[in-house]
């Protein structure tokens, strides 16, 4: 993959999801502002199946299963429809995702997860490697990610929060966008940066990534 295509969908990674500052907190409002439409309250009941994997509040206990905690609930709504039509695969997911009927539960459902406390490590992991390639100014992952990894904004919730999220999950998810087993990006565009990335790249970022 050549640099000049790197530079051309991180151009369009700018322009769709550049901000003034990265979106990132648990403040009332903050959290007002990701769950969406969904009732949270009546999201915690309907989610119960899915906190068997996920964890009650979102964290889940290993990395077969991503943590959902303060992830946008638009970003959640829209994998879940994802798995449904099979636009995105997964051996459990894709088989969950189709006890999810009503448009009424994915929406609580999801805002349930919103409304939790964001992911985060127990500590930061140091990982300088790490750090330089998700903050590089041209195909850098907090371009979209935001520089701490909490996103930018709701209304840019495509690139959804990834700061605090498993390392073994980020390794498996950035290796399927780079073998295109995984193909629901927005544009293609973590196929294409992924696709970039040698090993010991998405290693290190990974380890970056899952200590914020």
């Amino acid at each position: 993959m050549s640099r000049t295509l790197i530079s051309i969908a991180t151009g369009l990674a700018i322009i769709l999801f550049s901000a003034t500052a990265a979106f990132a907190g648990d403040s009332a409002d903050d959290i007002k502002k990701r769950i969406g439409t969904g009732d949270p309250v009546a999201g915690k009941e309907k989610s119960a199946l899915c906190q068997g994997c996920h964890g009650e509040d979102g964290n889940s206990a290993t990395a077969d299963y991503p943590k959902l905690a303060g992830q946008y609930a638009a970003y959640n709504q829209n994998q879940v429809k994802n798995f449904k039509s099979g636009s995105r695969k997964d051996p459990v997911m894709s088989g969950m995702a189709e006890t999810v009927t009503n448009e009424q539960d994915l929406l609580d459902i999801a805002a349930y997860f919103a409304s939790q406390k964001q992911m985060k490590s127990a500590m930061p992991v140091i990982n300088e490697a790490g750090r330089a390639r998700f903050m590089d100014a041209g195909n850098g992952c907090g371009t979209c990610h935001g520089v701490n990894g909490k996103g930018l904004a709701p209304d840019k919730s495509q690139a959804p929060v990834i700061g605090g999220q498993h390392k073994d999950y980020l390794i498996k998810q950035l290796n399927n966008f780079k073998s295109g087993a995984r193909t629901n990006d927005p544009g293609g565009m973590m196929g294409i940066v992924a696709g970039f990335m040698e090993d010991e790249e998405i290693e290190n970022v990974a380890s970056y990534i899952s200590g914020l």
